[in-house]
């Protein structure tokens, strides 16, 4: 039995059987083909962190696959009464047949993945947020970008972390640039740099954007204030000034250069107006292609049981 927990839990090939179910499946499914692959299957949606792309995304996908989504709210089950993460996953795990977790510290998702008797998904933690580079991945080949020069411009997060590991296990050139004192956590950019060693990948850093920008093939960002941080929020604008991804910065790029933002974005902060509408197909395919790259996520671990 395999978890998807972070990126780096996978080789390259096996990444890339999933991305293959994903395809096959997005095909099948704008043909108003629904393969019940995972007939009658309950899929456990824990959420601990609200999200609307993550619980559409997975409740429909398993609905498409034949089986069913339980949402699952902290203030809906004994978690947010106190019951041990570890008691959680004993219980849950016996009457559903896949989990999926989307929750603040990724030691929590470790926990509950040590003692689950099906596999766990990631839907994101503050340390990684794996579903989505799957998803980004998908897209960037969708858009003719199968061995990129990336771009990320921003807050050194959980996007950022899944970044590397993606570079690093598909052996592309990932450049980064945030703001100082707010880079990578070192520990995970020393796992990158041994898979990246591995697996042929480049990984840059960096505190100036428009360095990395230049002649990438993908651009992408993320919001700079998540989720619970808004009270940082005055010291982050101060800090991240002039790592808009503007017209000027994509100008620096390739002239056929994409760009990529999981959502939800902000214009006037991490991103313009002018760059998200003008890219507004690839950001929306990419959306949608959260349903698709998790299919061949939870279609993939259940046939390695």
């Amino acid at each position: 039995m395999r978890h998807f927990l972070t990126l780096a839990d996978f080789s390259k090939e096996e990444l890339l059987e999933m991305i293959a179910l994903a395809q096959k499946i997005k095909a099948q499914t704008k043909q108003r083909k629904f393969v019940p692959y995972m007939e009658h299957q309950t899929l456990g949606m824990i959420f601990e962190k609200s999200s609307t792309r993550t619980r559409v995304s997975f409740e429909t996908g398993i609905y498409q696959l034949g089986g069913i989504g339980l949402f699952l709210s902290s203030n809906d089950i004994q978690l947010g009464r106190g019951e041990p993460m570890k008691d959680t996953a004993r219980v849950i795990s016996r009457m559903v047949d896949m989990v999926m977790i989307r929750t603040f510290e990724h030691s929590k998702l470790e926990e509950f993945a040590r003692y689950s008797k099906v596999p766990v998904i990631n839907g994101l933690t503050d340390d990684y947020h794996p579903v989505q580079l799957m998803t980004d991945y998908l897209t960037m080949l969708e858009f003719g970008k199968e061995n990129p020069v990336v771009a990320y411009v921003g807050d050194g997060n959980n996007m950022t972390h899944s970044w590397l590991m993606l570079a690093a296990i598909m052996g592309f050139e990932l450049r980064v640039a945030t703001p100082k004192g707010y880079e990578c956590d070192p520990e995970i950019i020393a796992r990158a740099e041994r898979l990246a060693e591995e697996n042929g990948g480049r990984l840059i850093f960096g505190n100036d954007p428009k360095e990395a920008a230049k002649g990438a093939d993908v651009v992408t960002t993320d919001t700079w204030i998540s989720m619970g941080q808004e009270e940082e929020k005055e010291t982050k604008l101060k800090a991240f000034d002039g790592y808009i991804v503007d017209e000027a910065m994509m100008s620096l790029a390739k002239e056929d250069a994409i760009f990529l933002h999981c959502l939800p974005a902000y214009r006037g902060y991490e991103v313009s107006e002018e760059v998200f509408e003008k890219h507004s197909e690839v950001i929306f395919t990419e959306a949608e292609n959260r349903l698709h790259a998790q299919k061949g996520i939870m279609v993939w671990l259940d046939q390695h049981r």
